[in-house]
């Protein structure tokens, strides 16, 4: 993205037209004994430039919604609706053929997974074009000449290089901006927008949202669908809250989210964890308080000492990667300590290095030069049969559990294999222990993680990491993929298992809320090197280096009342 970032035209009294007018919408799923009604009556409507922001827990029909205003239910998927009306034409008896001819041209999508998305085999270029020569008929070279003018308007670095890379070849915020530039390729009247900023460092959030305004700004309706409620709040005109498939709450951003008058709704606020304090349970109660326990009064938890000598410490750490005759220095002369009870978040953008370090510090790759102690011993220049008996006491969550677990194992087989793993007796009474510890039934010790939900898969995954009673826990973006509330959740039980078993954290995250509602101490990477490093509450108060001052102040935070809406590129 280049230059500033206009603001969106600010609402009037005038009447706005609908670019998505939908009443009634019923999405049911399933021809048996037992169909599934994921969608209930929804009305929705997004009108010319306005930003709509459709909100809501894993499985309240938020993306069934955005896939049924394309024409994308699913093949087994019976859609039903009052009025279903795109850019003023009924689309309640579309054929697909008819749909096709409206999806690029009518409205634009872009979703959450953007490696999935776009085709690997395929340069960018010819991806976006595609939509300009079936719809406009451009030669070959008027379409590359139009590609090349939406990647500079997404902001594409060096767009003539880009334009001929593979989706394998890009980050994933340069991915993210060629799905935005595909969506936009035919210049739609509605944008639908499904979760486009997830996962993604602060900075490229700033200019994807800014994308998203800019579309707003030139008229186009955007529906944002989004479990981050700093970046609805940031972006959105009006806000949806979804539940079990129904419409909870609605009416502008700025009201709804200053005075929510739905449970969930308030449920939703209460589980963002910017700004609320170390040691308070994100929910109002501690992460084992069943539906039948008072809720206890939120109190903050005393930080632990610090100075005690440290359980894994990595001195002078540096690793170079060589691709194609080029190095890169992933990680330049990082020095960390890991204390008991205590945790060290970790920032910065992608590419920065943070998951180099985690993958040093767990011995999964050599570092060039530098050393990792575990408990003031050798660990990384150790061979690895000589540290294989000491690997229980390092564990780590990822951010894809379902990626990490084997696909043909369930959940029991799962859990007995790294109760052994620990030396443990990995019998069904361990494995109950360890699905009670996460909060989760021992009934689902027969289940497989691919019929779990996200927020299930992961705490499958930390009991995994609790099988062998580790000392320290590696967490790389645990919780970026999952809803508000399931995050919330999850971070409550981290928290809490930290205090029972004294565990020493490493929180890595783009999300600096996250981390600063996590940490002790905070550490700032970039370029492979630590910029700054101390005490959070400083850090964050206080940033002594100016490229930790901009991760800030560009970090999506939760702004309520009429007025709080603003231009994600504002400064």
């Amino acid at each position: 993205m280049t230059g500033t970032t206009q603001a969106a035209p600010a609402p009037t009294d005038a009447p706005v037209a609908d670019v998505l007018a939908i009443e009634g919408l019923r999405v049911t799923f399933g021809d048996g004994g037992a169909p599934v009604e994921a969608v209930r009556g929804i009305d929705l409507r997004v009108g010319r430039g306005e930003v709509v922001a459709l909100v809501g827990e894993s499985g309240s029909g938020k993306s069934v919604t955005a896939r049924a205003a394309l024409g994308l239910a699913g093949a087994g998927a019976r859609v039903q609706a009052e009025r279903f009306e795109l850019d003023g034409s009924d689309v309640r008896r579309a054929t697909p053929r008819q749909w096709r001819r409206l999806r690029g041209a009518k409205a634009g999508l872009v979703l959450q997974d953007a490696l999935v998305s776009l085709d690997p085999l395929r340069p960018i270029g010819r991806e976006i074009g595609d939509a300009l020569r079936l719809h406009l008929g451009l030669r070959p070279a008027a379409a590359r000449a139009r590609v090349l003018g939406l990647l500079e308007l997404v902001g594409m670095p060096h767009p003539a290089l880009t334009i001929d890379r593979r989706s394998g070849e890009l980050s994933g915020g340069m991915r993210q901006r060629a799905l935005i530039a595909s969506a936009l390729a035919l210049d739609p009247p509605l944008v639908i927008a499904d979760e486009p900023t997830t996962a993604l460092d602060v900075g490229v959030q700033v200019r994807v949202l800014g994308l998203l305004a800019e579309a707003a700004a030139r008229g186009a309706g955007v529906l944002l669908i989004s479990h981050d409620l700093a970046v609805v709040s940031r972006i959105a005109d009006r806000v949806v809250v979804l539940a079990d498939g129904v419409v909870v709450e609605a009416g502008p951003t700025g009201e709804v989210l200053a005075s929510p008058r739905h449970p969930r709704t308030r449920e939703l606020i209460a589980a963002v964890p910017t700004d609320v304090p170390r040691g308070v349970p994100l929910l109002g109660a501690p992460a084992t308080a069943g539906p039948s326990q008072p809720a206890a009064a939120p109190a903050v938890r005393p930080p632990a000492p610090t100075g005690a000598p440290p359980v894994v410490e990595a001195r002078g750490l540096v690793k170079a990667f060589t691709v194609g005759g080029s190095t890169t220095v992933a990680v330049d002369d990082v020095d960390l300590r890991l204390e008991r009870g205590r945790t060290l978040g970790l920032v910065g953008e992608s590419g920065s290095g943070k998951t180099t370090v985690a993958r040093l510090l767990l011995a999964l790759t050599r570092p060039d030069a530098g050393t990792v102690r575990l408990d003031g011993d050798a660990w990384s220049e150790l061979p690895e049969r000589a540290r294989r008996p000491q690997r229980r006491r390092i564990g780590a969550i990822w951010q894809d559990p379902f990626g990490s677990f084997d696909p043909r194992w369930g959940v029991e087989r799962l859990l007995r294999d790294a109760i052994a793993a620990g030396g443990g007796a990995p019998g069904s009474a361990a494995v109950a222990d360890l699905l009670d510890q996460v909060h989760l039934s021992p009934d689902l010790a027969a289940r497989h993680p691919l019929d779990l939900s996200g927020g299930q898969r992961q705490r499958v995954a930390i009991a995994r990491a609790l099988a062998a009673r580790p000392d320290v826990l590696i967490c790389d973006e645990p919780v970026s993929a999952l809803d508000v509330t399931v995050q919330a959740r999850v971070l409550d039980l981290l928290d809490e298992l930290q205090r029972e078993h004294g565990l020493a954290l490493l929180v890595i995250s783009h999300d600096l809320g996250v981390v600063r509602h996590m940490s002790d101490e905070l550490a700032v990477m970039r370029h492979g090197r630590i910029l700054e490093q101390g005490p959070a509450e400083r850090v964050f108060d206080a940033p002594e280096h100016e490229y930790t001052a901009a991760l800030i102040r560009d970090s999506p935070r939760l702004a309520v009342g009429p007025d709080a809406r603003r231009d994600p590129a504002d400064r």
